[in-house]
Parts: C-alpha cells; sequence; structure tokens
C-alpha cells in the first residue's frame, strides 16, 4: 500500500517537477535529515509499541505525506477508508487523522480548550498570517471573533456585501457573453478568483481592486497571495523549512518576497483608508466596510490595533472570502458540466424563483441583479442543496490541524499527547459510506432535500465543511449568499461545458482546495 521509502516511484518524482512545491535545497542535506528522522521514527515506534496500547494504528510516516503531495487529499481519503483514526509518525510528534464525528465534535466542541492553533501552527503560518484570526488562540483569537461576529450581524454589511456581489456577478457575466459569442476557451477559476478578490476588497476594505478587468497591481498580489498559501502547506511536510529560511534560500527566499510585496500592498489600503477617515471624520464616512470598522476599534486604546495587527486581519480575511468561495464556485461548475441536466433544473429554479415566465424575455445582464432579492435567493433551495453538496464532496479547507495542549483520549478511544497535531477530515469524511451510505462519492444534491424540497441540514461535526463549535466560520452565511447570486447569474444566463472533457480535474495542495491548472470550459448563450 504504501510506497517505499528510499527510492519513491518516478511518477511521484515526475509530479514534484510540475507542482509549486519545491525541492530540497541539497542531496547531501535531505539524506542526513531523512537518517536522522528514521532513528527518530524508529525510537517512537518502539516506545508506543511498548507504553501505549490504545494509540490509534500507525498508517505511515511523513515521508509517505511528502511522496504523495500531489495528491495528499486522494492519499488521505484512501487511509481513512481502512482507519477512521489514525497516526502518521515525524520526528517531533504524531499527526493524528480522523473522520469520526464523535471524535470532531469533541475537539471543536466539547474540549474546545484543549485543541487550537498552538505553537506548531502559528509558527508555520505567522509570517503569512500573523496574528490573524486563523492563527492564534486566546485573548487575540476572542477580540477578532468578538468584533467580526458583532460587524458580519449587521443589517449594513448585508446590504452593503450584497450590492458588491451582484455587481461582480454582472462584470463577469459582461466578460463570459463575450468569450461565449466568440466560442473561446476560459478559465473559470481564474474569473473566479478574480471576481472574488475584487468582492473581498470591496467588502472588507471598501477598496475597487479591478483585478477582473485587468489591473495589473492587483494581480500581482493574487499570485503572490496563492504562492503563499502553497508554501504554508508544504511547510507541514518540510523539516527544512526554518533552515531554508533563515538561510534565505529555495522556496523560503521566493516565501520572504512574496510576504513583502503582499505586505506593501495592504499597508498602502490601510494608509489609504486611514487617511480618507482622518479627512472625513466618523460621522462623514459610511463604515459600510469592514477595515473602516476596525480603524475605529484601533482608536480605542484599550483593543491594541496597530497597523501590523489589521495587516494579519485583512489576510486572514483574504483566505476567508476569496480563496473558499472561488474555489467552491470552480468545483460546483466543474460539477455542473458533469452533470448538465442540473444546470437546468438550476435554470428554472432561478426563472420561477424570480417569477420570469416561459418565453419571456430574458432579464438583460445589468439588470438581473435587481430581481436577486433575499427573499428571491432564500427560495432557491435545489441551487443551495447542490452547493452544499459541492462542499461535502470538495471542501473548501480539505484537512485542518488543531494543536493538543495536553495527553487527551478522543471518544473512539485514541490516546493523543501534548505537542501532538490532530487533524480532521472534511475532504476524507464526506467520501465515507458509514456516514452517507453507498453513493457517498456520487454528487447527489437531492440528499439534502426533504419530499417538499426543502433544505435540511446536517450535524457540522459531520459536514464540518464551515467547521463547528466555538469556532464555526462566521461568514457561512455570506459565502452562501456570493455563492448563490454568482451561481444564479451565470446559470440563467449561460449553459457551460468541460472544454476538454478527457482532462482529468486534480486538486492543487495548499490551504485551500483549488484545481490544479485551472477549469477550462466554454460558455453557450441560453
Amino acid at each position: 500500500m504504501f510506497q517505499s521509502i528510499s527510492k519513491p516511484p518516478k511518477s511521484t518524482m515526475d509530479s514534484f517537477a510540475t507542482t509549486s512545491f519545491p525541492v530540497p535545497t541539497t542531496l547531501l542535506a535531505t539524506a542526513v535529515a531523512a537518517l536522522l528522522i528514521l532513528l527518530l521514527i524508529g525510537r517512537r515506534l518502539l516506545v508506543h509499541s511498548t507504553k501505549k496500547p490504545n494509540y490509534s494504528p500507525i498508517a505511515g510516516t511523513i515521508f509517505h505525506l511528502l511522496f504523495n503531495l500531489h495528491r495528499l487529499v486522494e492519499y488521505q481519503t484512501a487511509l481513512s477508508k481502512k482507519y477512521k483514526t489514525f497516526r502518521i509518525l515525524t520526528p517531533f510528534g504524531n499527526y493524528v487523522y480522523t473522520v469520526d464525528p464523535a471524535n470532531v465534535e469533541y475537539i471543536l466542541k466539547i474540549n474546545f480548550s484543549n485543541y487550537g492553533k498552538g505553537d506548531i501552527n502559528y509558527q508555520l503560518m505567522s509570517d503569512f498570517l500573523g496574528d490573524g484570526i486563523f492563527a492564534v488562540d486566546g485573548d487575540k483569537w476572542r477580540q477578532q471573533r468578538k468584533i467580526a461576529s458583532f460587524e458580519f450581524s449587521t443589517k449594513v454589511l448585508s446590504n452593503y456585501s450584497s450590492r458588491a456581489f451582484k455587481n461582480s456577478a454582472s462584470e463577469l457575466s459582461g466578460i463570459i457573453s463575450k468569450l461565449a459569442s466568440s466560442n473561446q476557451m476560459m478559465d473559470i477559476q481564474e474569473l473566479f478568483m478574480k471576481s472574488t478578490l475584487d468582492s473581498i476588497f470591496k467588502v472588507g476594505f471598501g477598496v475597487e481592486l479591478g483585478v477582473l478587468s485587468g489591473l495589473e497591481e492587483g494581480k500581482a498580489f493574487s499570485d503572490a497571495f496563492d504562492e503563499a498559501s502553497c508554501q504554508i502547506a508544504y511547510r507541514y511536510f518540510d523539516i527544512l523549512w526554518k533552515v531554508k529560511r533563515f538561510l534565505n534560500i529555495g522556496s523560503e527566499s521566493k516565501m520572504k518576497k512574496n510576504i513583502q510585496l503582499l505586505d506593501n500592498f495592504v499597508y498602502a489600503t490601510i494608509s489609504r483608508k486611514t487617511k480618507q477617515l482622518a479627512e472625513q471624520g466618523h460621522d462623514g464616512l459610511e463604515k459600510e466596510d469592514i477595515l473602516s470598522r476596525f480603524l475605529v476599534e484601533k482608536e480605542k486604546p484599550s483593543n491594541g490595533i496597530d497597523d501590523k495587527y489589521l495587516r494579519d486581519i485583512i489576510l486572514n480575511f483574504m483566505i476567508a472570502g476569496r480563496d473558499t468561495t472561488a474555489g467552491t464556485l470552480s468545483w460546483f461548475f466543474y460539477m455542473m458540466c458533469k452533470h448538465p441536466h442540473m444546470q437546468d433544473k438550476i435554470a428554472r429554479e432561478v426563472r420561477s424563483t424570480i417569477k420570469i415566465q416561459e418565453g419571456e424575455g430574458k432579464v438583460k445582464i445589468d439588470e438581473f441583479g435587481d430581481y436577486l432579492t433575499e427573499e428571491t435567493i432564500k427560495g432557491m433551495q435545489y441551487l443551495h442543496a447542490a452547493l452544499t453538496e459541492t462542499l461535502r464532496l470538495y471542501p473548501a479547507v480539505p484537512l485542518d490541524p488543531k494543536y493538543c495542549f495536553s495527553d487527551d483520549t478522543l471518544p473512539d478511544g485514541s490516546d493523543v499527547k501534548k505537542g501532538d497535531l490532530v487533524i480532521y477530515q472534511p475532504y476524507p469524511m464526506g467520501r465515507m459510506k458509514y456516514l452517507w451510505g453507498d453513493d457517498a462519492e456520487i454528487f447527489r444534491p437531492e440528499r439534502w432535500l426533504n419530499n417538499d424540497g426543502i433544505f435540511v441540514p446536517e450535524s457540522p461535526f459531520k459536514f464540518p465543511a464551515f467547521q463547528a463549535g466555538p469556532r464555526i466560520c462566521l461568514g457561512k452565511e455570506f459565502a452562501y449568499r456570493q455563492m448563490k447570486i454568482m451561481a444564479a447569474t451565470l446559470l440563467y444566463l449561460f449553459e457551460f461545458q468541460l472544454w476538454d472533457s478527457s482532462r482529468d480535474v486534480k486538486s492543487r495542495t495548499m490551504l485551500t482546495l483549488q484545481i490544479e491548472g485551472g477549469l477550462h470550459l466554454r460558455a453557450v448563450h441560453r
């Protein structure tokens, strides 16, 4: 089942030549490091075999993860079908993976205080995400959670975001219309990434970024953000990353340049917004966007917010609002192309919900957003189910690690030690037959609907695409609203087909689940 540690198959090494992940700096350094790891792992195997009979099964070592990095989620799914909970050995602790909903509930809710980001996750992510909400625990997490929770609950932000999402969908539809008229290929994932980046900058920071319209500055920011996300994911499997960062070589040298580009862009955004706030005053500025509201909080000394903290908040907000939504929409349209009858069903639902009768003229692109009210968006039950089914099979965050702060025992009896990373796995969980039935790997939106066609949610511990417990995603409803606006608009106006149906579609290993190489489609006007 496992590949040889000493000599990985040629196909694996070939994949590293095309992936965005770097190879170790020198073969000598790798060999020395590998020898040390083998000795440490061997020692851990001996200790665990004599002292802890109730550890979960050992499914491999960090080498197996490294050799399968190009197909990590598929590899983890295969292991999870054999073991609901298992360990991967590393020199410094265990990676404990689970697909058991009882374990997930225990980690995310029941014993929440014992599982957080911890030092390991913070060290891996801090130069990218800093002290943002996805990288910290304790007071900093609670502070950001409290402020963000209040902002997400306001009607002002809800209305403001809906306008931004509709405008973005309209702009994207105009671009696709031109491509459809000339039968040109499009990378719809790239278009979604640009569109959601524009949207999140508008909603989050009140800035017209213009990436979709072709501004190069925004594209450079977007590319640097993606590369940094890939490198963070790679660090979990690269024992030499700190050495490379210290020496400023290889992948870490590129990481440093990407971080500098991100910093320059974000600090310039904060500076412009701060100046605007100072010129217009608190009463003169419409504080619809989230950054403006955080800038008001910054002026309260007790909050301890500075520009560095705001920079971290912005980049974390980017992960939440851009990557996850664009990635999910890309996988959704891939599923729509695989199941064209579902495109037609959703288009009919959209027409029915916005009360456009068959035979009536088509609504113009720039007017369609006016029909997407809160009521009509909520009424699109099948679309909601299809997006949720996409998230079941292609969750935005496929694997989510938590640091264990003290020795513990999970509900399934598996012991974990202080310092272990305990990873619950939304991607493999969506493919477990014991959770979803024999058709677990089949895309079937109807599983989310009752006999009246009304959406019925599942337990968030069985379906943890938005996390659960105290860290449940605050932007869940915003994400659904944005995705439904975009999907409803595009499927009302166009039919989509895979440009090359023979091409394999694979995922890219990074913090969020994206399609490797993009998703190339053709569009036809309805």
